[in-house]
């Protein structure tokens, strides 16, 4: 899956990169390369979260399939 992120810097020098497609999915790095990578950790962390809620709803009579996109 592909992501649009923002790159903002930050008044204390850090680069905050957020993921407006994941409302609250935030990070950031000391330079560029970090926000990106620490940007990448927090989408997994934020879609896992969101699936895990999902998973939690779904009725007892209905099985749950995992698959890998």
């Amino acid at each position: 899956m592909m992501f649009h992120v923002t790159l903002e810097k930050a008044e204390d020098g850090w680069i905050v990169a957020e993921c407006p497609a994941l409302p609250g999915c935030v990070s950031q790095g000391r330079d560029e390369k970090e926000a990106l990578d620490n940007i990448r950790e927090a989408i997994t962390g934020w879609l896992w979260a969101e699936d895990q809620k999902a998973v939690s709803s779904i009725p007892p009579q209905q099985t749950p399939v995992v698959v890998a996109v």
